[in-house]
Order: structure tokens, then C-alpha cells, then sequence
């Protein structure tokens, strides 16, 4: 099982967020570190992911638009998926 944590204050950019999973998901190096790969290897693992997402509110605003996109695609990922939970906690 891979448990990877978002948190909005220690995240600095969305390449960040691409090595985080590629490291607890052990990506091959041709992962595409772009959103539409990410989702695609989210709901093809065939192990359980739990991603904890820590202070939304600073990750939207330290990644922008991108960052909206990622909470957006981790949500539809956890709702497609058995094998992905999301857990929000604002603390």
C-alpha cells in the first residue's frame, strides 16, 4: 500500500507533487509527470493509494491553477477507483 501526503505548506510546485507520487508509486522514468498521466497511473494501480491532503487552501494558492486541478483530479480518481482513498484534513 502507498500513502502519500499533500501538504499545502511544505509543497512548493507541481514538480514537487510528480516526485512525491513517483516515488511512493515507483513510476518508471517515462511516467509523464503531467496530470492526465498521474490520473491514469491513479486508477490503474493495482495496490491501494491513500492520499492525505493537508491544508488545501495554501496548496491551491502555492500551485495556482494547477493546484485546483490536482485536488480536482485526485477527487475523480478516489471516486473512479476502489483502490484510491482520499483523505482531506484542514489542520
Amino acid at each position: 500500500m502507498a500513502e502519500i501526503t499533500l501538504d499545502g505548506l511544505e509543497l512548493q510546485s507541481i514538480e514537487e507533487v510528480h516526485d512525491l507520487f513517483a516515488r511512493a508509486l515507483d513510476l518508471p522514468e517515462w511516467y509523464g509527470r503531467n496530470l492526465d498521466a498521474l490520473f491514469d497511473c491513479l486508477t490503474d494501480a493495482h495496490e491501494p493509494v491513500t492520499v492525505r491532503l493537508l491544508r488545501e487552501d495554501e496548496l491551491r494558492e502555492r500551485l495556482g491553477r494547477r493546484g485546483g486541478a490536482l485536488i480536482r483530479l485526485l477527487r475523480r480518481a478516489a471516486e473512479e477507483s476502489p483502490n484510491v482513498t482520499l483523505l482531506e484534513e484542514s489542520r
